[in-house]
């Protein structure tokens, strides 16, 4: 369905290490892609054969662009090219123009007005349906999506236009302003909120869900990243950690237990 999240990709200065990370704290396992020419590497949770998310190391392109260790996601759209387009028309930016993965399928990398990143998909499945994957709320799998936004309003208006967002909850957070839920086809999948004086550029988050979030602090730091954030319960009585790999990429947990 076009606004569905469904790819996560790790862009990071150390495969290796990142992978040893993750594995760690997550349980994900790490194999190679098997794209000819192309060093890339899939994440998959344990007795499921799809995988949730990539990683690549940064190309010398990203690195003199000073593009950091992060995460992007991919959302699902009916028309990559006609999508990306539509991003620049509304003020965002393309900055990546529209490309083919021979036989995964075509993508675009665009920004919102506020220059916050995303990347346009349209999957090709040349050799039939895809295998199944995890249930939501599994551990491994991808539970929410964050935008730390130049102007929480407007760009909820911007992301409601492009995608079919709706608006769910609103949690008044005081002087942070209003975290602003959003669903599609009636499910929330992720929120929205005016990003903090000292992030320094808007920007998304990802969060992982493990199956209770002491534990799972704990192995970020055994494992040599940061928990900058947290533990906090959220309304509906998740509990999450915002933290930082060894590489320095932004991930975040969510649990159903603390």
């Amino acid at each position: 369905m076009q606004g569905t999240f469904i790819w996560y990709e790790l862009m990071t200065s150390d495969p290796a290490a990142a992978a040893d990370f993750y594995g760690k704290v997550v349980g994900w396992q790490a194999k190679d892609s098997g794209m000819a020419g192309f060093d890339y590497t899939i994440f998959s949770v344990p007795g499921f054969d799809m995988g949730v998310a990539g990683m690549m190391a940064l190309t010398p392109e990203m690195r003199a662009q000073s593009i950091p260790p992060s995460w992007i996601g991919y959302v699902a759209v009916d028309d990559v090219d006609a999508k990306a387009s539509a991003f620049a028309a509304a003020g965002g930016a393309i900055l990546k123009t529209p490309e083919d993965i021979p036989s995964i399928g075509r993508f675009a990398v665009v920004a919102d007005p506020h220059g916050a990143a995303l990347c346009l998909f349209k999957p090709s499945m040349p050799n039939g349906p895809m295998p199944p994957e995890p249930e939501h709320g599994t551990p491994g799998t991808f539970g929410w999506r964050e935008l730390y936004a130049g102007d929480g309003a407007q760009s909820f208006d911007f992301y409601a236009g492009q995608f079919g967002w709706e608006k769910d909850m609103a949690v008044d957070m005081g002087p942070m302003g209003v975290y602003q839920c959003f669903a599609l086809g009636g499910r929330q999948i992720g929120g929205i909120m005016t990003k903090p004086p000292e992030m320094p550029v808007p920007s998304w988050n990802y969060y992982v869900t493990v199956e209770a979030i002491d534990a799972a602090a704990g192995r970020v730091t055994a494992a040599g990243g940061r928990v900058m954030h947290g533990p906090q319960e959220v309304p509906g009585g998740s509990w999450i950690v915002n933290c930082c790999d060894p590489q320095g990429a932004m991930i975040s947990l969510v649990a159903p237990k603390r």
